[in-house]
This record gives structure tokens, C-alpha cells and sequence, in this order.
């Protein structure tokens, strides 16, 4: 029986898509959730680190760069804890015990190394569908989560019909 949830969530589409199964399944087995978004600079939308090699060229714009990079990135952080809070509010008002958190890091070994520590049951997160050449240059946090955690997985797919983008393909998949 699944006691332990952690939820691996994004600020995309995605994010809510994966965040609705979660939900689902709390509610039928009555376990309790774990938010997680991952601060990195690898996810859509998180800011651009500025260039610090025209430092020699361009006196005091590495200075204002990172001013305006550093204004972004708070941003982006307190932009995803808004997002967290409004999912935990969900989740409470459905009467599921929740509770959220936010790390800075890599998403694969982040997700991991909570799932472990945590005592998750299952792992919930998302796959956007990168294969061959697009997951090995950019990777895949789901691949990497499959293959590195003790618990099972449940992975929400990215939708792949371009008629229906609304509809998320309900494929999952678990591995222990």
C-alpha cells in the first residue's frame, strides 16, 4: 500500500498535469504528498546566468548583469513556492496530507536523494518525450529517476498528439 508520495513537479503544463495524478492517487490510497520543484537552470523558463567574459571589454556590465540575473532568478524562485503553496492548499482542501518543499540542484540525483531519504512509496513526475539525440545532450529526469531510485515510478507522458494538445496521454509506466 503506498503511505508516501513524492511528487516531482515543474512549473509547465506539465507540472499540473503531473500534480492532478498525483492527487488522484493520494486520494485512492489515502497517502500522504510531497511537493517537489528543483531550482535549476536547466528548466524552461528559469533566467539565463549572464556572460562573464566580456568583463575586459565592458567594465561594470558583468556587475550589472548579475544584478538583473539575481532579480530574475528571485523571481523565478519565489514564482515556483507560489506554485507549491497553491498545490499543497489543493491537496489540503481534499483533505490529503501534504507538504512542499524546494531545492537548489541537479532535478535527477535531487529527486533521488529525497525520494530516499523521505521514505517515498512512489515517485510521480513527468516526461516530455526526449529520445535519441535530445535526451542525450539534454537529458531525461524521468530516465535518470527510473533508473537510480529503490521505489516504483509512475510517469505522466507528455502529450503527443497534435490534434488533442490539451490531452494527456494517460501512458505510465512503474519500475522498481
Amino acid at each position: 500500500m503506498l503511505k508516501k508520495i513524492l511528487v516531482a513537479l515543474d512549473r509547465s503544463e506539465m507540472g499540473q498535469q503531473v500534480f492532478g495524478q498525483a492527487l488522484a492517487l493520494a486520494k485512492l490510497t489515502q497517502a500522504n504528498l510531497l511537493l517537489l520543484h528543483v531550482l535549476s537552470p536547466e528548466e524552461e523558463g528559469s533566467p539565463y546566468l549572464p556572460m562573464l567574459s566580456n568583463v575586459d571589454y565592458y567594465p561594470g556590465f558583468s556587475g550589472r548583469s548579475f544584478e538583473l540575473y539575481q532579480k530574475q532568478w528571485d523571481k523565478f524562485e519565489d514564482e515556483s513556492l507560489k506554485m507549491l503553496q497553491s498545490f499543497s492548499a489543493q491537496a489540503n482542501t481534499a483533505q490529503i496530507p501534504t507538504e512542499f518543499t524546494q531545492m537548489l540542484g541537479n532535478p535527477g540525483r535531487t529527486i533521488c536523494k529525497l525520494a530516499a531519504n523521505w521514505g517515498a512509496d512512489l515517485i510521480v513526475i513527468g516526461r516530455r518525450g526526449r529520445s535519441g539525440l535530445a535526451e542525450l545532450f539534454l537529458g531525461s529526469v524521468s530516465n535518470y529517476v527510473m533508473h537510480h531510485v529503490s521505489c516504483s515510478v509512475y510517469i505522466v507522458h507528455y502529450p503527443t498528439s497534435l490534434q488533442n494538445p490539451e490531452k494527456v496521454v494517460e501512458t505510465t509506466s512503474v519500475a522498481n
